[in-house]
């Protein structure tokens, strides 16, 4: 029992919180937002005439249920 409780002091011991500052935390902040936006316009908005991929319905069919789900219309 006493060396559970030292392995637990030394886990707590470890995980201590660090402080950041919002510009230390901010390329997070846009990689997240730039990868939601692209996550975004696939789904939603990525059809075959403006396709990022070229004249294909592929990205639209391999999303199609999800994009129902989601509630865009595309049909």
């Amino acid at each position: 029992m006493k060396g559970h409780l030292v392995t637990t002091a030394r886990a707590t011991a470890r995980a201590r919180a660090t402080a950041t500052t919002a510009v230390g935390n901010l390329p997070y902040l846009v990689g997240a937002l730039v990868v939601g936006l692209l996550l975004f316009y696939v789904l939603g908005f990525d059809e075959g005439a403006t396709s990022l991929f070229g004249n294909t319905m592929v990205v639209h069919e391999f999303v199609h249920d999800a994009r129902h789900v989601l509630g865009f219309p595309c049909h």
